[in-house]
């Protein structure tokens, strides 16, 4: 892989809404009637870290991020938010776990394995359960469609030139 955009479901699928990032990927890649443009690739990561981080070091000109955030004081289960990430976000002395997956983690370590961190956004849904169990709650299930819709949205800010994109404004 080399350039382009990707756009990554992660999370545990085994902690109720943490499987919301994979959930939207299959949303995304389960909807041939609104296909992605060219040069975009969904993929499920899960808690992969390592996969995603060399993938990324393959080179990746946009990075979306799916995945359950925070709520921001405001925001009930089920909202979305979509925010963007700078190199003065992520801490370049975080510890990457071979065998989970922490974003933050993932993205701080690139340039400690000779990447560097491409345009990147988190489309966030604010989770209501993380407990132990499969599915995910009402609310947050219900939030797919408007965070894929989030995703295509955000992509449709961008330019289609290769290593050319708008910020978002």
């Amino acid at each position: 892989m080399t350039g382009g955009v990707l756009v990554a479901g992660v999370g545990n699928l085994f902690l109720h809404d943490d499987g919301f990032g994979p959930e939207v990927a299959r949303h995304l890649a389960g909807h041939p009637q609104q296909p992605l443009a060219p040069g975009v690739r969904v993929v499920d990561y899960g808690i992969r870290g390592m996969h995603l981080a060399y993938d990324l070091l393959a080179g990746v000109d946009l990075l979306v991020l799916v995945d359950t955030v925070p709520a921001d004081g405001n925001s009930a289960p089920g909202s979305i938010r979509v925010l963007q990430v700078s190199a003065a976000d992520v801490d370049g002395r975080a510890m990457l776990d071979p065998h989970g997956m922490d974003p933050a983690a993932v993205l701080g370590r690139l340039r400690s394995m000779g990447g560097s961190l491409p345009a990147t956004y988190v489309v966030g849904c604010v989770p209501a359960d993380l407990t132990e169990g499969i599915g995910l709650s009402p609310a947050v299930a219900a939030a797919v469609p408007e965070a894929a819709a989030a995703v295509v949205s955000l992509l449709g800010r961008h330019s289609s030139t290769p290593n050319r994109f708008s910020t978002l404004k």
